[in-house]
């Protein structure tokens, strides 16, 4: 049995599919798929049931699997151990963030910290927060920036900044007439929301006490995975959605004039750097948290306790 073997098993389960698996590893798949025989030869069992489409582990393929991941984690944690015990801060870094704050974080920090640490190679992709847990929780990523807090004991979360919400209201609403709204104004006007699976989604419900009978169109109903199209809705159309701080810094003049504060203490998402418990990175960590830190708006980072009403995602 070697560590090549067990990488080759953990592939194949996570993709399914031999063929995308031996891409991953950077081999053929006959030799991936032979690896495999002879592994599956040498343990005198199945592991994956290849009649099935996509393939399956087995029940003895899956506890293998389980094993081989603890074993591959281990195996990287002697690299992480020296990097860390390095003075400088460098090594891979893979980073998810979720998609209603990708667009707005990662244009601020990027490249200050790329040119800040060279030696860091920085991987950052979008998901959604289901799927973030998910992939900290098998270490496929190192951390996230998301909205918190999860809940999660298996996870530390490290504040970086609070991001209140904000109206973005068309002019045919009432809402447009008013210089500050509250929660309470929510409740009979049209909004557009982004769709299932996004966190700000829960955030807004929580915010909104809503009656979604109350449509701008009766016969419409439009839930978007991008706070662009819902900006985009309300202006072209109408009715309104809330929109995060960073969403709002690349308004034109005329949209800025559809922006309607809430009066204090103002509904706010709390925003973090996560990631697991057993870590070792930490040094790339507090690198990411400084920079991150250093581009904010002054406005989000002189925000006082007494200005947010934290919207929790539970």
């Amino acid at each position: 049995m070697t560590l090549t073997q067990l990488e080759y098993v953990v592939a194949v389960n996570k993709h399914r599919h031999f063929k995308k698996a031996a891409m991953e590893c950077n081999v053929t798949q006959p030799t991936l798929s032979m690896q495999l025989q002879k592994l599956e030869d040498e343990l005198g069992v199945i592991l994956f049931d290849r009649s099935k489409s996509p393939i399956r582990p087995t029940l003895e393929g899956d506890k293998v699997i389980k094993q081989a991941q603890v074993v591959i984690k281990e195996y990287n944690r002697i690299f992480h151990i020296l990097e860390n015990s390095q003075g400088e801060v460098s090594g891979k870094f893979r980073l998810a963030v979720i998609p209603t704050l990708a667009p707005y974080i990662i244009p601020l920090f990027a490249k200050k910290f790329a040119d800040k640490y060279p030696r860091v190679e920085l991987v950052i992709e979008e998901f959604k927060t289901e799927e973030i847990i998910e992939l900290l929780d098998k270490e496929e990523i190192d951390a996230a920036i998301l909205v918190t807090p999860l809940q999660e004991p298996s996870l530390i979360e490290r504040v970086l900044f609070y991001e209140p919400f904000f109206l973005f209201t068309s002019p045919d609403q009432d809402l447009y007439k008013k210089k500050k709204v509250r929660e309470s104004d929510l409740s009979k006007n049209s909004l557009w929301l982004l769709n299932e699976g996004h966190c700000l989604r829960t955030q807004v419900l929580k915010v909104c006490t809503m009656n979604l009978e109350n449509s701008s169109y009766k016969n419409l109903r439009f839930e978007s995975g991008n706070l662009e199209t819902l900006k985009n809705l309300v202006v072209q159309s109408s009715g309104y959605t809330l929109l995060p701080y960073l969403a709002t810094l690349d308004l034109s003049s005329s949209r800025k004039k559809m922006i309607r504060e809430f009066y204090k203490p103002a509904p706010t998402r709390e925003v973090s750097i996560v990631y697991g418990r057993i870590f070792l990175k930490e040094k790339i960590i507090d690198a990411l948290e400084e920079t991150i830190v250093s581009v904010l708006p002054k406005e989000i980072r002189s925000l006082k306790d007494g200005d947010l009403s934290i919207v929790d995602l539970h």
